[in-house]
């Protein structure tokens, strides 16, 4: 994959001096954004700039292993440094997200700052905020790639150390399902080769990202799966849905729930799943397909959201039912128009 040069050239041009620089994220941080934003915080340092990575809220307990993640500034624990550092901030650079409205309250606090230039690095479809600088690549694997990417055209590969390439792997590992995604070319595995050259350890990373989880965690999947599951249409939808009651039960932390949208997916006919989880004012809607079935419209026209063509999001503000009962009506009314065969 190439990116534009001349944006590359551009981006050289706003950090050709030291800068003050906040990193953001969006809420509920995944491994690819912690990952891509702390690799780029790290070669940033390294540049002379002053850097503060910034979250609206805190990344999950699974990910605690990934290094410097204890440098982040978490928006919801401590409103006072992030408010501080966005106002400061000279380039505000955007990862992993293309909307302001995936950082919920923090995004105030971003429209104080008018001055800061705005860069965008991600990889989901149709942006929809205006940034100075804008490296959107939709058909990038994850941003973990595109700032490995990024990296190397700016400094070298040989800049990229151990534990940036530790971040880099968590991120790239986690948005393409161990590399089984259709978004993974050869040049991943160039890159990947890469990371792995630095010393970092692959069985190690594995294990703490997919192999640390809690009890909890481990019934809550069962009961889910057991209880919790419904499929329709033929065998080929299926949803699922947490309640707060539920997730109080099964001592929930943020993320347990990661991966339970993909695993009906497991079953041979099915070709769209979703899970329904129950926060305090909203539900939130994860979405997965196979093949051509296209989520992101589905999650843009249904759910509020976005995301990839077979991974997306959204909202929805109605009750626990209502939602169930609007996404079955929507399965049908988008399979009549021939977009779930």
């Amino acid at each position: 994959m190439q990116l534009e040069k001349n944006k590359i050239e551009e981006l050289r041009n706003l950090l050709a001096t030291p800068q003050k620089i906040v990193i953001l994220s969006h809420t509920n941080p995944d491994g690819d954004a912690i990952g891509s934003s702390l690799a780029w915080a790290e070669i940033l340092k390294s540049e002379g700039h002053d850097v503060a990575c910034i979250v609206p809220n805190k990344y999950p307990y699974y990910l605690e292993f990934m290094p410097n993640c204890e440098s982040m500034v978490i928006y919801k624990s401590d409103e006072a440094a992030a408010a501080k550092a966005v106002k400061a901030a000279d380039i505000i650079f955007c990862l992993d997200f293309h909307t302001m409205s995936r950082l919920d309250g923090l995004s105030d606090l971003i429209d104080e700052n008018q001055h800061a230039k705005r860069v965008l690095i991600d990889h989901h479809l149709d942006p929809m905020e205006d940034f100075d600088l804008m490296l959107s690549y939709p058909k990038a694997s994850s941003t973990c790639y595109l700032v490995a990417l990024i990296i190397e055209m700016l400094y070298g590969v040989e800049r990229i150390s151990r534990d940036m390439a530790e971040n880099l792997f968590v991120g790239m590992m986690t948005d393409t399902g161990n590399f089984a995604f259709s978004s993974v070319t050869p040049d991943v595995f160039r890159v990947v080769s890469i990371l792995a050259a630095t010393g970092i350890s692959i069985p190690d990373i594995h294990i703490n990202v997919y192999n640390s989880f809690t009890e909890g965690r481990a019934r809550l999947f069962g009961y889910v799966i057991n209880r919790k599951m419904k499929i329709f249409h033929n065998g080929t939808v299926a949803h699922m849905s947490l309640t707060a009651d539920e997730l109080r039960r099964f001592w929930f932390q943020q993320g347990d729930s990661e991966g339970f949208v993909n695993y009906p997916l497991t079953i041979k006919k099915m070709k769209m799943s979703a899970i329904f989880t129950e926060h305090s004012d909203f539900i939130r809607v994860s979405l997965r397909s196979r093949g051509d079935i296209d989520v992101n419209i589905f999650a843009q026209r249904y759910f509020h959201g976005g995301g990839h063509k077979n991974a997306a999001g959204g909202k929805s503000f109605m009750s626990m039912d209502e939602t169930i009962k609007f996404y079955e009506q929507c399965v049908k009314d988008y399979a009549a128009e021939g977009l779930l065969k």
